[in-house]
């Protein structure tokens, strides 16, 4: 042991010297002690008192584990490794050191108990995991235990989760359903003490309705000669890149008031926003759109609002004004009806991402700078200055009456530009491109597109793409193809004339919207 220990110092002393010989520069100081120190032990179930620890912890070169029952040397053992150590029956203090590669170091002690009797007093606690439906976590206290096993009831052959008293895992289910958890304590003898709950996975539906979820049942009720489905999106464009929307078809001589409810999770709560919006498509204009809520228990109790549509062929989002609605009816159920007052023709007609909202407008994809009471904020950097102004050129592939202009300043950084946020972050599910229109007194001058996660931008990517057209509009489209959506893109930035210092020249840009 004492050799070991000595190569493991030579080794140590080497590594430094090595990078002292490389780099004169390099300083340890800034290295921080271990954390999360802890260890996994586990005993064999056969009287004979051997435990298998496990050191864990981040930022550890190298630990020590002191066994707690007299023996004098500790094991050394590299990350990863773990050590087999007899004990006698007792409850011992174990002690775990975790050295970092600059020296500091970190130490915990952990409890260990060694019978050959089977643990007494188990006890489990099975939670949901708060905002998290697929999701449980379990702990367990036992006494004459050695540590636990928890099997989660979802795979038959699942190699069973080992764990410490004191400490939480948890568990993510694929699917909604009853599963039976069972979680085991065990000490040094053969015998066991378990225990076993069954708990229910339910993602219920609750508003925003996406229609994207894989788990959720969207069970639709029809009548009138109306049926709804989900389905894909027959029309992935920039007024709705969702995969997946609702489709309900109006049947040949269906009655004027035929439509389609589902229920939610929970009564819908307008105790801040009283208005509901929709995504709707339809293959014609003009027609009634028709919101029913209900109460569950007593669909006496309800309220309705008419919309008509402007747009055939095409995604428009529908606002339906609830406002003076009673939050104390709790209304719980959806009622839809498409061209309400006419017989049904066999069309179909689809609606998506049901969700409460103000009214208000916000700034979203596709950016067109053509609202009235939208504030389009810029947030400048470097020398640029953004606005929104009329379009100078209102020609060729851009006659709208707004646009953004971007004045990079005389000797404004290579680097100046502008971004605005956006009221959620972009949806790249089904469309990964971005395209956007721009006009600039050059040809051949780089334009930089960069995604900033609104929280931390440092979680961000960029593209840039080379303009062909001077005095004149042109499209350039950003291929982000690959792109994490997790990551929550809701920053969006732009820079005219990358890499080149500003010479008070002015650039503009508009359309900014998804594409395939």
């Amino acid at each position: 042991m004492k050799n070991f220990k000595l190569i493991i110092s030579l080794f140590v002393l080497t590594f430094f010297v090595g990078c002292s010989n490389e780099d004169e520069n390099v300083n340890l100081d800034g290295v921080n002690a271990p954390t999360n120190i802890s260890a996994l032990m586990t005993i064999k179930q056969d009287n004979s008192g051997k435990v298998t620890i496990l050191p864990r912890g981040e930022g550890v070169t190298q630990y020590e584990v002191y066994f707690g029952d007299g023996t004098v040397d500790p094991a050394i053992i590299n990350p990863g490794g773990s050590v087999i150590h007899t004990y006698a029956e007792g409850v011992y203090q174990v002690k775990i050191v975790g050295m970092a590669i600059n020296g500091e170091k970190t130490e915990v002690t952990q409890e260990l108990t060694v019978s050959f009797l089977p643990p007494t007093n188990l006890n489990v606690t099975i939670a949901h995991v708060p905002g998290d439906n697929m999701s449980i976590s379990v702990q367990a206290t036992a006494d004459l235990e050695t540590y636990f096993q928890a099997y989660f009831g979802e795979d038959p052959n699942q190699v069973p989760v080992d764990f410490m008293q004191g400490e939480t895992i948890s568990h993510t289910y694929t699917n909604v359903g009853t599963y039976t958890v069972t979680v085991v304590a065990l000490s040094g003898g053969v015998a066991t003490t378990q225990y076993q709950e069954n708990i229910t996975i339910s993602n219920p539906v609750l508003l925003p309705v996406t229609f994207e979820s894989s788990t959720l049942n969207y069970a639709f009720t029809n009548f009138g000669g109306a049926n709804t489905v989900v389905a894909s999106n027959p029309d992935i464009s920039a007024g709705n890149g969702s995969a997946n929307v609702a489709r309900l078809t109006k049947n040949n001589g269906a009655e004027v008031w035929a439509g389609s409810f589902f229920e939610l999770g929970a009564p819908i709560d307008f105790s801040t926003m009283q208005k509901i919006k929709i995504k709707a498509w339809s293959p014609q204009s003009g027609i009634v759109v028709k919101m029913k809520l209900e109460n569950l228990a007593d669909p006496n109790i309800n309220t309705e609002v008419d919309v008509t549509n402007s747009i055939a062929n095409g995604w428009e989002e529908l606002v339906f004004d609830f406002t003076g609605v009673n939050n104390a009816n709790n209304y719980q159920r959806i009622v839809l009806f498409f061209n309400f007052g006419n017989n049904g023709t066999g069309l179909n007609y689809y609606f998506d991402d049901i969700e409460l909202t103000t009214g208000a407008e916000t700034v979203v994809l596709p950016l067109t700078f053509q609202s009235s009471t939208l504030t389009y904020t810029f947030t400048d950097f470097g020398g640029a200055v953004a606005s929104v102004v009329n379009n100078p050129d209102a020609s060729g592939i851009n006659t709208s009456s707004k646009v953004g202009q971007l004045v990079k300043t005389n000797g404004a950084q290579v680097w100046a530009g502008s971004y605005i946020e956006l009221a959620s972050p972009i949806n790249f599910a089904t469309m990964q491109k971005i395209k956007m229109k721009v006009w600039s007194p050059q040809a051949g001058i780089v334009v930089k597109m960069k995604l900033e996660n609104f929280a931390n931008s440092s979680i961000n990517t960029e593209l840039d793409v080379t303009t062909t057209v001077a005095n004149g509009w042109e499209e350039l489209t950003y291929d982000f193809t690959g792109i994490v959506n997790a990551n929550n893109y809701q920053r969006l930035v732009v820079f005219f004339d990358f890499g080149n210092a500003g010479t008070g020249a002015t650039y503009y840009f508009d359309d900014v919207q998804l594409s395939n």
